[in-house]
């Protein structure tokens, strides 16, 4: 498996660009076992940062901390600091409710409620925090749905069920879900890991074409799909007590073609995990 670029390399980080979402040596601990150890990276605004590494290196569980997710399992604990916008999400200022509306999620299988209608999926988060203007509604779910590339295959039946939907129609139904609450940032758990080719495709330019109105994070363990639709990638890989840790954090181009680390170069080319 070769992804190595051969085009001119872009240029190094700009430090002086807005940083969206900053990791602060965050561990994920489960029972007082880490799951994830000691990460820190920053997360550019209008970029797709991939997180990339073998399975049970931390990925999923350090995108959920991101989200709060954890602070549902009365087993975990979440240490460090994980800063929206320079403000700790742990912060009594950010009701969970509103971080959530803030920092959306979209996960590995398509998860629309099937017996709710396509246009009720596209407003449910509103709903949920509370929006009943019917006109503001029905402008955000055609908004939305136009920025999932999903409003010309469904507008003349937005009362069907959203289980008439292809695969790849329900991701994206989802991810317009995700958007109409208007998120800054987006999170993706391989979105595309149960789709089809074609489905695979529609999803990687849609989440190019997102990042001119929000920030995005994705967990994907197809290195070809990192390479394509990133900006900038974090390496993680098991340590030998099994908790996740960050090799290294760079522009994609830097990762797939002159890592820091010997390893994230032998991740990239296929020689393990």
């Amino acid at each position: 498996m070769d992804v190595t670029d051969t085009t001119v390399p872009p240029a190094p980080f700009d430090t002086t660009a807005d940083v969206r979402v900053s990791v602060r040596d965050v561990s994920v601990l489960f029972s007082g076992k880490a799951a994830v150890r000691n990460v820190t990276f920053d997360v550019h605004s209008n970029k797709v940062t991939s997180l990339i590494g073998p399975s049970g290196s931390g990925k999923t569980t350090l995108l959920r901390a991101i989200n709060r997710l954890h602070a549902l399992n009365h087993k975990a604990t979440v240490t460090g600091q994980i800063l929206l916008d320079g403000v700790n999400i742990e912060d009594s200022s950010v009701p969970i409710t509103v971080l959530r509306s803030r920092i959306g999620m979209v996960f590995q299988r398509p998860n629309p409620f099937p017996t709710m209608s396509i246009y009720d999926n596209a407003v449910a988060g509103l709903r949920f925090i509370g929006v009943k203007d019917k006109k503001f509604l029905e402008e955000s779910a055609e908004k939305a749905l136009r920025e999932a590339v999903l409003w010309d295959s469904v507008k003349d039946r937005l009362k069907a069920p959203a289980a008439t939907l292809s695969g790849g129609e329900q991701q994206r139904l989802c991810i317009a879900r995700a958007m109409a609450v208007e998120p800054e940032v987006l999170l993706m758990d391989e979105p595309t890991a149960s789709l089809d080719p074609v489905s695979t495709q529609q999803i990687e330019e849609l989440v190019t074409s997102l990042k001119e109105f929000v920030t995005i994070i994705i967990v994907t363990h197809n290195m070809q799909q990192a390479h394509r639709i990133s900006d900038n990638c974090a390496f993680l890989l098991m340590a030998e007590d099994r908790a996740g840790e960050l090799i290294e954090f760079d522009t994609t181009y830097k990762i797939f073609n002159d890592p820091a680390d010997s390893r994230t170069l032998d991740y990239t080319l296929g020689r393990f995990g």
